[in-house]
């Protein structure tokens, strides 16, 4: 184990220890009302490029919105559509989201095509934000640039680490705190069907 990341795990066992439980860990951007669509994501039939993601026909209100990832990418979540999606709200400092963040590393990539995990980082620095997911070996999973708090605020999320699961049909099924292990059945029985 590299001596940095066994300094990060000792100091997150420490933060973790010292905030008692995950709803304790600290609170996110105000609670408001949702916002709408963050950039309205308008697929058409035929307007797809090559390069482009093909998107269902319908995308449910809850997968209507675009972002750039932590590297400046556009992201569109109506690619989703149609699918199962984890959206993983986290910070870069919160103990709780460093313990969780082993558990999306592993599973993410053998669930990318049937039960797509995307992180939401807010409340921190963007440079903090890329760090966490070097540390955390992330860099296969989209990880959404959210210091604004728009996705916060669209979903509701009032503090990290915050789960959202969205069923295929663009129901929210689960919003809340979940261990690694807790996460992991849940994506299995997702990726199930």
């Amino acid at each position: 184990m590299r001596p940095r990341t066994a300094r990060r795990l000792a100091t997150a066992a420490v933060l973790a220890a010292t905030l008692s439980g995950a709803a304790s860990c600290a609170v996110g951007p105000e609670r408001a009302t949702p916002v709408g669509v963050v950039a309205a994501a308008s697929p058409t039939a035929g307007s797809a490029s090559p390069a482009a993601p093909v998107v269902p026909a319908r995308v449910p209100e809850t997968l209507s919105f675009s972002a750039k990832t932590l590297d400046g990418t556009a992201f569109s979540a109506a690619a989703l559509a149609g699918r199962p999606v984890v959206l993983w709200f986290w910070a870069p400092w919160c103990a709780t989201c460093a313990s969780q963040a082993w558990t999306v590393a592993e599973i993410a990539p053998k669930y990318r095509d049937t039960v797509p995990i995307v992180g939401a980082a807010g409340l921190g620095e963007q440079k903090a934000m890329k760090e966490f997911v070097t540390e955390f070996d992330l860099a296969g999973t989209p990880q959404l640039d959210d210091r604004s708090g728009t996705l916060w605020r669209r979903f509701e999320v009032v503090e990290q680490s915050t789960f959202v699961i969205v069923d295929r049909d663009g129901r929210v099924v689960h919003q809340g705190f979940l261990d690694g292990e807790s996460l992991t059945r849940q994506v299995d029985a997702l990726a199930r069907g």
